[in-house]
């Protein structure tokens, strides 16, 4: 079988995705086609046009299967060479744009959103990475749709939703470690999202602040920030690794190139904790819990999906409140390691590659059959 892949904005949890993923689909011949994960505005409206001129050899070439990132102009991309929509197509969602937060420095816009929609109806099958993407994207199409003035089409969402489902980013088995004691003095705490405004560092440095008014000097953790950082970055981070050093309670800091030293961090860590304000999966904190963190992370998003309820402190979108929460959280967990009451890391073997691998070889074969 030969597969065609397309990730038009491959940022680093896409292309981790499909890597993996055809690394271990090995029957399946794939060519795989990506753009530069920048320029977002252009590069989800462009993709096709570019595609279409200067990979026009490759894209007419007789393709058994289609599996494009949610990114990917489809719609356009069919029109413009018509032999594509002919092949079976599944549409992956890592995130959707009716439910993404938007930066003081963005403006949110219908243009990405009904570019999505287009390419999702498009599409002969969709799979989004966890329910909560695919419910609020669901939704988001119901919202947008019910504010069209006139013309408005029925049963949009519910022939969506037909033909969903919902497929993890896997985990590939060098995340996975054995169950450890840890031999750490103190705490040691991982921070692994990227260095943006929807992962929340004011939070994160808020609730350190926190934990240091009572004088302490060390704090009774070590923090690791990590991930991937730009040029820009949010002015938390600077004020975070001040109060850090200034408290003797900074760890790694900035993004670890070479995965597998960023797979040992993970294990000699304790704690992975996250802020975000959005997640459609936690393929960073899914990763830590596999190497053996347990997982701090807000009640909201998709991390309820996947972990019990005393990992998930509350949160609230006023900071102080949010922060308090997460205090009192960290405070907690620092209790219990210094007891070493330290529960049991929840398990995420259903996010291994080698359970969901067959599932993405049966969606595959499932859609070829369903499409002539």
């Amino acid at each position: 079988m030969r597969a065609l892949l397309l990730s038009a904005y491959d940022a680093p949890s896409h292309r981790y995705w499909h890597q993996t993923l055809s690394s271990a689909l090995t029957a399946i011949d794939w060519t795989t086609l990506s753009l530069p994960a920048r320029y977002f505005n252009w590069r989800i409206r462009s993709n096709s046009l570019y595609w279409a001129h200067a990979e026009k050899a490759c894209l007419q070439q007789p393709w058994d299967f289609l599996l494009a990132t949610s990114m990917v102009d489809l719609t356009g991309l069919r029109a413009l060479l018509p032999s594509l929509a002919q092949v079976p197509t599944a549409l992956y969602f890592h995130e959707n744009q009716f439910a993404y937060p938007v930066s003081e420095r963005q403006h949110s816009t219908l243009e990405p959103r009904i570019m999505t929609l287009y390419s999702a109806l498009c599409a002969d099958r969709l799979v989004f990475n966890s329910r909560y993407n695919r419910d609020t994207f669901l939704q988001g199409v119901r919202d947008t749709l019910s504010q069209m003035p006139d013309f408005v089409p029925a049963g949009i969402a519910e022939t969506l939703q037909e033909k969903s489902q919902v497929i993890p980013v896997p985990l590939d088995a060098a995340c996975f470690s054995p169950p450890r004691y840890s031999s750490n003095k103190r705490l040691h705490i991982i921070w692994s999202h990227r260095w943006e405004y929807d992962k929340n560092p004011e939070l994160l440095l808020a609730a350190c602040e926190a934990l240091s008014q009572g004088g302490r000097k060390p704090l009774p953790f070590v923090l690791h920030v990590t991930g991937q950082q730009f040029r820009h970055q949010p002015p938390a981070f600077a004020q975070l690794k001040q109060l850090l050093e200034a408290t003797d309670s900074l760890g790694s800091w900035g993004f670890i190139p070479d995965r597998s030293d960023y797979l040992s961090l993970l294990q000699r860590c304790d704690l992975v904790l996250s802020t975000a304000r959005h997640d459609f999966q936690g393929l960073s904190v899914l990763e830590a819990v596999a190497a053996g963190c347990l997982p701090l992370v807000p009640a909201h998003q998709v991390y309820p999906e996947w972990f019990p309820s005393d990992c998930c402190y509350p949160f609230s979108d006023t900071l102080d409140t949010a922060a308090a929460h997460l205090a009192q959280s960290l405070q907690a967990c620092i209790e219990r390691f210094d007891t070493r009451r330290w529960p049991q890391v929840p398990s995420v073997a259903s996010f291994a590659l080698s359970t969901l691998a067959p599932v993405y070889q049966q969606m595959i074969k499932d859609l070829m059959a369903e499409v002539p």
